[in-house]
């Protein structure tokens, strides 16, 4: 369980299949929510019984600003509503961490405080930046919480063709809470903390 993958290959694999999300058909997404901030997607994962998640809104920023924003680093844990802790446990090179964070609870507690440890690694992409991420059997489960697991998720950011002062960001987020939860909880904590996280990012750019 204690065993650090090689983070190469893992940075590898992992970018192959962000890129493969990215490439899926408008057709096989049905919107789940939408917000003046962001537009909520979903389909089957393949990766597990829940959701692909893709979120897509522009950000008013230059692609490197909101990249730090979002990436494993001392801005998240500052505008991040749903973040609560943050360490590196170890970093390699090549823009490779491992971190370990918890989030809060949700709707009401009936989704009570998880912590993940996530394999984390920032990449060019086009003219932009793809930070991506997927959860580790590491270390641990701390008392008090409950182990979820992201299955390959990531985040991409180039500049707008016309503006490229603001920032096209596009996620793909499919995380598995573990625990018994009703999945219609799941699926609407989901679709709120994905268009809360566009406002408070960009709350965040703006101060």
């Amino acid at each position: 369980m204690d065993l650090l993958p090689d983070a190469a290959p893992l940075a590898t694999k992992l970018w192959n299949t962000l890129v493969q999300y990215h490439n899926i058909g408008d057709s096989e997404w049905r919107v789940a929510k939408k917000t003046k901030d962001a537009t909520v997607w979903c389909k089957p994962s393949e990766e597990f019984s829940g959701y692909l998640y893709k979120v897509q809104g522009v950000v008013e920023d230059v692609t490197n600003r909101v990249v730090d924003h979002i990436r494993p680093g001392p801005y998240r844990l500052d505008w991040d509503s749903l973040m609560t802790t943050m360490d590196i446990l170890e970093t390699f090179e090549e823009n490779c961490c491992v971190m370990r964070y918890t989030t809060a609870g949700q709707l009401w507690n009936i989704i009570a405080p998880r912590e993940f440890v996530d394999f984390s690694y920032t990449t060019s992409y086009e003219d932009g930046l793809l930070t991506c991420g997927v959860s580790l059997d590491y270390g641990e489960v701390r008392p008090n919480f409950v182990r979820g697991f992201n299955h390959p998720c990531g985040w991409f950011c180039v500049p707008l063709k016309d503006y490229p002062s603001h920032s096209l960001l596009t996620g793909y987020i499919q995380t598995e809470l573990r625990g018994m939860l009703p999945q219609s909880a799941v699926d609407t904590a989901m679709s709120s903390t994905l268009t809360n996280f566009y406002s408070d990012l960009k709350k965040a750019l703006k101060t």
